[in-house]
């Protein structure tokens, strides 16, 4: 068994059915039209059966389809943020040093509305006559700027003499304080809650790479189930499993590289929620209770926005929020590298060149189990010709040619399984090397050298794919020759395949294809050669 080229075979078959799905995304793209009214019409969240305000949802929201809000906009140092009053919806948001990955020279647009996108973050309060995000608001204010000397700005927007929302935006931060100010001056106590939510439409282009698949769509943590994608597919059809009610964790929508998430303050009792709004669009939420306000008394309730890049240090802002790096299953050991990354690129100031030593450490570390599978390899091809012969001998008869292969092996002191187990242990920790360089932000528009300007997209010359298609022939002239003469000829063809595929791979990660190929080329040709010689000596002698 080689099975050096079976998992050969099986990137192969996965690359071909990236490449095959992105090509047909790229070629029929989903383009939605947002009804206005029917979003409006389902977009509130309906709380459980036990809480006392849900039969006023739909009051609140028939008497305030026909209105619209004007436009509030707050620059910060690393945001630029359009907020409407018509319910102080969060509608666009602009991430000051992260540019777009179409046009370099504009920021990066996260939250926004558009043609084929609708990605907002609402808020609102439960109970009759109390403002939802369909309440006509007012500020003082059309245009808000951090400026030298302040580490914050406040912007308040009026629903009535006795509420107001609240959004506080900081210095140097990717949050947003957002609360409600309520004062009771009723002869009644005051008992109400306030949902957050976040609003996506299913299939809409983020400008990322349509040829490498990553997760975009909603997720939950809490400290019980901890971090759970919710897909649009599971809501749309009801199924949806992760905690309802909780007094920690959080919600977001990820795509790839970013995330906007609503940050409660833990030990606060909350009921979590996701909705189909129709026209393939979702709503994630979270509902919290206000602490009931006496007559006469004032309250309120207030949760945290993040928006910005994901990355590996969100922890400290929530737990788990770190967790919206999407390495996927092999998480465990995908943050260890990546951290190991992060300190190889803070001593040489270079992505590409951390990733390159990194690839060579992580080989060095494997040396002696690489060693052992060229070292069987390498037999296998000094006794190929003897395995032919058995073959012709034997072709009639399959149980003695077994019979007489497993003789030939025990002979030459071969293990049929030598060259495959040690690849196998190999393989998790190069696949998580994988994710950690295609998921991690800090690599996303990040140059290595010449015209390799951004390690997140594709070489544009498509130098990176041929040196890994020229890598992956030598390899092939290494191993030994497949005995079907099919599958010799897609080994042949493999590392053209591989090449065309690669073209369409972020460069970041054709590098460390293209390292790690060199690096197994001038191990596995030193071995063979020493084997091959020494055969040669024995034989002479």
């Amino acid at each position: 068994m080689d099975f050096q080229r079976l998992f050969l075979f099986l990137i192969f078959s996965f690359s071909a059915l990236l490449l095959w799905d992105g090509w047909q995304r790229y070629q029929h793209p989903v383009l939605q039209t947002i009804s206005t009214t029917t979003t409006e019409n389902r977009s509130l969240p309906q709380p459980s059966i036990n809480n006392a305000h849900s039969t006023d949802i739909a009051k609140n929201l028939e008497k305030q389809t026909s209105l619209q809000g004007r436009k509030v906009v707050v620059r910060t140092d690393n945001l630029l943020v359009e907020i409407n009053t018509l319910g102080g919806d969060i509608q666009r948001v602009e991430l000051l040093h992260h540019k777009d990955a179409i046009d370099k020279n504009k920021p990066l647009v996260l939250i926004q509305q558009r043609e084929d996108l609708t990605y907002i973050a609402q808020t609102g309060l439960i109970g009759e006559g109390l403002p939802t995000h369909n309440t006509l608001l007012t500020s003082e204010s059309d245009e808000y700027h951090l400026t030298d000397g302040k580490d914050s700005i406040v912007v308040k927007l009026v629903a009535s003499p006795t509420i107001s929302k609240v959004l506080t935006f900081h210095r140097g931060s990717y949050l947003i304080d957002v609360g409600y100010e309520i004062e009771n001056k009723g002869s009644l106590p005051l008992s109400t809650s306030a949902y957050y939510q976040l609003v996506r439409n299913e299939g809409a282009s983020t400008g990322e790479s349509k040829m490498v698949p990553t997760y975009t769509g909603p997720a939950i943590y809490t400290e019980q189930e901890k971090f759970q994608k919710v897909e649009f597919s599971s809501i749309e059809k009801n199924k949806v499993n992760y905690p309802k009610n909780a007094d920690n964790g959080w919600v977001a929508m990820l795509q790839h590289y970013f995330v906007a998430a609503w940050l409660p303050a833990d030990k606060i009792n909350r009921e979590y929620y996701s909705k189909s709004l129709g026209n393939k669009l979702y709503s994630i939420g979270a509902i919290l209770p206000v602490t009931t306000i006496a007559p006469g008394q004032k309250g309120g309730i207030s949760a945290s926005l993040y928006v910005g890049p994901a990355t590996s240090k969100l922890d400290v802002i929530a737990p788990g929020l770190d967790r919206t790096v999407d390495y996927g299953w092999l998480t465990i050991i995908a943050t260890p590298l990546f951290w190991l990354l992060t300190q190889i690129q803070s001593w040489v100031q270079n992505w590409g060149a951390a990733i390159i030593i990194l690839t060579i450490l992580i080989k060095l570390a494997f040396f002696p189990l690489s060693a052992a599978s060229y070292r069987s390899m390498a037999r296998m091809r000094i006794v190929a010709p003897k395995l032919e012969k058995i073959k012709q001998q034997y072709s009639d008869d399959r149980e003695k040619l077994n019979r007489a292969m497993m003789e030939l092996y025990k002979t030459e002191k071969i293990n049929p399984l030598g060259g495959c187990l040690p690849m196998i242990i190999q393989i998790p920790v190069f696949i998580s090397l994988y994710w950690a360089i295609l998921s991690s932000v800090e690599l996303r528009h990040a140059p290595f050298f010449g015209w390799i300007t951004d390690l997140s997209s594709a070489d544009p010359y498509y130098v990176l794919p041929a040196i890994m298609g020229i890598s992956m022939f030598i390899q092939s002239k290494l191993s030994p020759a497949p005995p079907d003469p099919m599958q010799a000829k897609l080994m042949q063809l493999m590392p053209i395949i591989f090449s065309v595929v690669f073209f369409f791979f972020p460069a970041g990660l054709v590098l460390y294809s293209v390292v790690n190929n060199v690096l197994s080329i001038t191990q596995q040709w030193y071995i063979t050669h020493k084997q091959e010689t020494g055969q040669s000596v024995a034989i002479k002698s």
